[in-house]
């Protein structure tokens, strides 16, 4: 488990490197959400985009790139919102150990 101080005051991690599938169900946990093998479906998704692009994915490309990399019945904001409830791409970079996506409040 990782101290307060490896967090910024919205939550998200300070470095990359402190990200493990431990530190995703602490965050998770925090936030109120058990994590299942659809949520890591998402999580991983989402840190093979930030790999990918170097950011963390506003909703719209979030969608998209669900729907080009895990099919169209996945790529839909309702399905990402079933697993991370009111902002997916938010929620779902937060407890992947990505930066906030820039146009997220």
């Amino acid at each position: 488990m990782l101290g307060a101080d490896a967090f910024d005051t919205e939550g998200f991690l300070r470095h990359l490197k402190d990200w493990s599938p431990a530190v995703a169900e602490q965050i998770a946990s925090d936030e109120g959400i058990a994590l299942d093998e659809a949520h890591w479906e998402i999580i991983y998704l989402l840190r093979d985009y930030y790999t990918e692009f170097d950011s963390s994915p506003a909703m719209r490309p979030l969608v998209k790139y669900c729907a080009a990399k895990l099919g169209a019945d996945k790529g839909k904001s309702m399905y990402l919102l079933s697993l991370f409830p009111g902002s997916p791409a938010r929620l779902g970079s937060k407890i992947a150990g990505l930066p906030k996506p820039e146009n997220c409040l």
